[in-house]
């Protein structure tokens, strides 16, 4: 089994207002928002690593697959090549969760000043409790998303495991990569769930820097992961 993860990240706008204390309302939670997108550079930088970590780790496990039990060694050496590698992944996942757990903190900073906004602003406050509740699915997603990807690497570390025993039998085998396997399909799932709730998060942020009048320009590199936030590929181990 493999699992390539793409994400849809949260648009940055191309500048963030100065802070000074007569901000309106709209250009505090601008603020907010747009810190919330700085905050998650830790989660956009583990992406590609977590990428190449799984393409190495599974490259170890086919050429454990091809090993015959004569070359047992072998399988032992890679097996704990493989499982050093997990532990590697585990650590980029949590790194990532920090991140994600830091921006939403900041995110939550808008709640209060929603209710600062004006008769005149009625539909950016509609719009803006909308990007609260996307918000508030997004990050629940994510923390689906998160234990559904510790789980499949907690099955990963004991499959390298048993492999590192000569006694293991086929069938034990068999029935430990078909736990693997169903983790990915939840791993799957959450990911899907979590980008359908960022591009809608992003769609929503758009409305409502324009029900707002602030006059922002967007960086498009989070535009080109969204496109492909649906392009999962799995193969069985």
């Amino acid at each position: 089994m493999r699992f390539r993860r793409i994400v849809s990240l949260l648009l940055a706008t191309a500048f963030i207002l100065s802070a000074c204390s007569n901000q309106s309302a709209q250009e505090k939670i601008y603020n907010h928002l747009e810190k919330a997108v700085s905050l998650e550079d830790g989660f956009r930088k583990q992406q590609e690593p977590l990428m190449e970590l799984e393409e190495k780790e599974e490259n170890l496990y086919n050429q454990i697959i091809d090993l015959s039990m004569e070359e047992f060694d072998k399988i032992k050496e890679l097996s704990k090549e493989a499982a050093s590698i997990v532990k590697e992944r585990e650590e980029k996942l949590k790194l990532e969760k920090e991140s994600i757990d830091a921006a939403k903190e900041e995110f939550d900073k808008i709640k209060p000043l929603i209710e600062d906004l004006t008769e005149e602003q009625s539909e950016a406050k509609k719009l803006a409790n909308q990007l609260v509740e996307t918000m508030e699915n997004r990050y629940g997603a994510y923390q689906d998303l998160y234990k559904a990807y510790q789980n499949a690497l907690d099955l990963d570390l004991e499959l390298y495991e048993m492999l590192q025993q000569k006694d293991l039998t086929q069938e034990e085998l068999q029935k430990q990569v078909e736990s693997i396997n169903a983790s990915y399909n939840k791993v799957i799932e959450a990911n899907k769930q979590f980008n359908t709730y960022t591009n809608e998060y992003n769609e929503l942020k758009k409305q409502f820097y324009d029900a707002s009048g602030l006059n922002v320009t967007y960086e498009d590199s989070a535009e080109s992961e969204a496109k492909e936030s649906n392009d999962q590929s799995e193969e069985t181990k």
